[in-house]
C-alpha cells in the first residue's frame, strides 16, 4: 500500500511540474493577441516606432515568457524580430527548420492566400534553448507579415 502512495506522490509531482511548465508558455489566444497588438501599433504608429518595440524585449506587449513577435516582407525579409534583431534585413525566405520545412516560404504563403493563419515548424525555443515544435501564427498587413508563435 505504501508503495501505491508514493507512485501516486511521484506521479502528482510529475503532473504539477508538467502543469507549471506549461505555465511558462504562451498560449495560442496570446500569441494570436500580441500579433493584433503588433498590428495595431503599426496602423497608429508607423513602422519605425512599431519595430522599435517589437525589437525591444523590455517590452511586455511584444515579449512574455517564450512569445515574442517578427515581421517580414513578403519576399521574406526579416523587418523586425523580437529575438533575433541579427535576423533583421536579411533575406530570409530560404530558411529551413531542422526538418528543412521553408518556415518563411510557408508563411508568406498563408499570409498571402488566407491573410491570416497558422503555420507549424521546429524551431529553438528562447526560454529551453532546444528545438521544439512550433506553431507560428501570421497575418498579412498590406506588404508585410506579422506573427508570433508557440512552442507545443
Amino acid at each position: 500500500m505504501r508503495a501505491y502512495f508514493c507512485a501516486l506522490a511521484a506521479a502528482a509531482a510529475t503532473a504539477t511540474s508538467w502543469s507549471a511548465a506549461a505555465a511558462d508558455q504562451g498560449t495560442p489566444e496570446q500569441a494570436v493577441a500580441m500579433v493584433k497588438r503588433a498590428v495595431t501599433l503599426i496602423k497608429s504608429e508607423g513602422r519605425a516606432k512599431a519595430f522599435a518595440a517589437i525589437g525591444d524585449t523590455g517590452n511586455p506587449d511584444f515579449h512574455q515568457r517564450d512569445l515574442y513577435v517578427y515581421v517580414y516582407d513578403l519576399n521574406g525579409v526579416a523587418l523586425a524580430h523580437g529575438n533575433n534583431p541579427k535576423m533583421v534585413g536579411k533575406p530570409l525566405i530560404g530558411l529551413r527548420d531542422n526538418e528543412g520545412k521553408p518556415i518563411i516560404q510557408e508563411m508568406v504563403k498563408v499570409a498571402t492566400t488566407s491573410g491570416k493563419g497558422w503555420v507549424d515548424y521546429k524551431w529553438p525555443n528562447p526560454v529551453t534553448h532546444a528545438v521544439e515544435a512550433k506553431s507560428g501564427y501570421v497575418e498579412r498587413l498590406d506588404d508585410m507579415l506579422v506573427g508570433s508563435g508557440v512552442y507545443k
